[in-house]
């Protein structure tokens, strides 16, 4: 259930999704559904409306991120006494500075710590052709901790070495920050990057497949920015679709990056470092292939439906 429309609803799916914030349709919708228990994403103040609307099962609390860890710090903070009289369990993708904030705020309640499910057999690597010259990615929203300064210097500093690399920006326009849309347009000015950047929004996620199985063929990767993430959705889906992805120090995405073997990573800020594994990416073919082939197997063992059904299971047996 969302509160509101958003552009992702455009993606099908094969299960029952309800868009609204009314209290009469909300305890219709609980009514019917008889549930035992409700996994709240993030809106821990919905327990206690959810109470209010007559529901009295339990409660699992999902935390998939915050942004900055400070952010996630007064969040959680402020919902201690709310998380602690309705929460029977908390959960999230293996994200290292959460985890370390269930610890320290809510002892007491059982904590479950595991990858998020993702198809790899649906979402995958699909025949495309080979683009000749190398195309380089962003997925985000236009907000500072995503981090798109960063991408536009590093593809800026790469185009000395390829002057016909192209950088492809995949972000949902109605969400971005209007004061950052504004400095976005300046930086394109400030670094000419005018006619090598182009930006896609709203994107149908089932054509995300084509997308990353070509700037794999170029011999291009998705580059993750982020000052802090939990555990994005786009880096799986590159890593699935045979695309490598470069992708900064940030926590939650160590579940899936490991250096060298399913991806390259480099300290965020560090743009001459970056660069350097952006090039090796690029001309280092055996690294490459390597990585390639490691990051779509670490997908299907690690992030497997299987793995993470029987892992979900145990946690409602658990409760």
């Amino acid at each position: 259930m969302y509160y509101s429309w958003g552009a992702g609803l455009q993606n099908p799916s094969d299960f029952p999704i309800y868009i609204t914030s009314d209290d009469y349709e909300t305890k219709q919708i609980l009514d019917r559904g008889n549930y035992q228990t409700i996994i709240v994403t993030t809106d821990h103040t919905s327990f206690e409306r959810f109470r209010w609307l007559g529901y009295n099962g339990k409660f699992i609390l999902e935390i998939q991120g915050y942004g900055s860890q400070e952010t996630a710090r007064q969040k959680l903070t402020e919902a201690v006494p709310i998380i602690n009289a309705h929460a029977s369990a908390l959960l999230n993708p293996r994200t290292p500075h959460i985890t370390a904030l269930f610890k320290e705020l809510f002892p007491s309640i059982p904590h479950f710590n595991f990858n998020n499910c993702f198809d790899s057999d649906y979402f995958t690597y699909q025949p495309v052709y080979s683009p000749l010259h190398p195309i380089i990615a962003w997925v985000g929203r236009m907000e500072d901790n995503k981090n798109w300064r960063e991408f536009l210097v590093i593809g800026h500093q790469l185009s000395y070495y390829y002057p016909d690399l192209e950088m492809l920006m995949f972000e949902d326009m109605n969400l971005s920050i209007p004061s950052e849309r504004e400095q976005f347009f300046q930086v394109i000015d400030q670094l000419n990057l005018h006619g090598r950047v182009r930006l896609l929004s709203n994107v149908p996620n089932s054509e995300m497949r084509y997308y990353f199985s070509t700037i794999g063929e170029s011999g291009g990767f998705l580059i993750s920015t982020s000052k802090v993430e939990g555990a994005p959705q786009s880096v799986l889906e590159a890593m699935s679709c045979r695309c490598p992805v470069l992708a900064t120090n940030s926590d939650g995405v160590a579940t899936s990056i490991i250096h060298d073997v399913t991806g390259k990573s480099y300290s965020q800020g560090d743009i001459s470092q970056a660069v350097r594994e952006a090039r090796d990416l690029i001309h280092n073919h055996a690294r490459r292939d390597y990585i390639r082939e490691a990051a779509y197997y670490h997908i299907y063992r690690e992030f497997g439906i299987n793995k993470y059904c029987k892992n979900f299971i145990d946690m409602l047996y658990s409760i």
